[in-house]
């Protein structure tokens, strides 16, 4: 317990390092919302972004490129630093329920455990090569139409997302003990755990490896991975 708060406080105290320098706009209400709770701090956020990008580098303008440009959506992606495991079950529930199904729950060798609410609908898709257009006009203006689709559909999921889980919040009782709605999405978690552990063994497959995006203190090797379930 004291751990988790000096690692909060030593968090919140950070300044912002990313290029922006700011929270998303879209993301602020969540991101206030757990950072507001005891028992949970947020490392990294990003509401979402469509990405013209040359290599590394991002490009104002597609007729400019020399070398190879992809067109990318990447959708809301937030991970949370969670004072106990049942507090990490409780956010992944939520966020899976809200349709962020590659969410996922991993505990370092320290004891942080941290809990990462990331979605399936991204956007990857090359248009040059070398220099080279590889599409016609009218295939990029389809693919910013579908872009454009996913980036209303994140924000739905997003809105979805703050709203169950400030209702998941507030059913807490105030002396900390489990309510029927921190109850309830424990047992929807655990439940979902059993099922998933007994269709393995059914298969006689081992669960795959998901690698969680973690402080930069951590070791990513030496990571326990608890929870990452995967639907297209």
């Amino acid at each position: 317990m004291a751990a988790f708060g000096r690692w909060k406080a030593q968090r919140l105290a950070r300044a912002d390092a990313s290029r922006k320098g700011a929270l998303d706009e879209r993301a602020a209400p969540v991101v206030r919302l757990l950072n507001g709770r005891a028992r949970f701090c947020t490392t990294s956020s990003c509401a979402g972004r469509l990405v013209l990008a040359q290599g590394g580098a991002a490009m104002t303008a597609l007729e400019k490129a020399t070398g190879d440009v992809v067109f990318k959506f990447e959708p809301f992606v937030l991970h949370v630093l969670c004072r106990e495991l049942q507090d990490a079950q409780l956010l992944h529930s939520v966020a899976i329920d809200s349709g962020f199904k590659n969410s996922g729950i991993t505990v370092g060798r320290g004891g942080k455990i941290m809990m990462a609410v990331r979605s399936t609908h991204c956007l990857e898709v090359p248009l040059s090569h070398m220099g080279k257009l590889m599409v016609s006009e009218e295939y990029i203006e389809f693919l910013i139409h579908v872009a454009n689709r996913k980036m209303e559909e994140n924000t739905r999921r997003i809105d979805r997302f703050y709203k169950c889980l400030r209702l998941a919040l507030e059913a807490d009782s105030a002396n900390n003990s489990p309510s029927e709605e921190t109850e309830k999405y424990h047992s929807v978690y655990v439940h979902r755990r059993k099922r998933k552990t007994i269709q393995e063994q059914d298969v006689h497959t081992s669960p795959k490896d998901h690698s969680e995006e973690l402080e930069p203190e951590d070791d990513p090797d030496s990571n326990l991975g608890i929870f990452a379930e995967t639907m297209m």
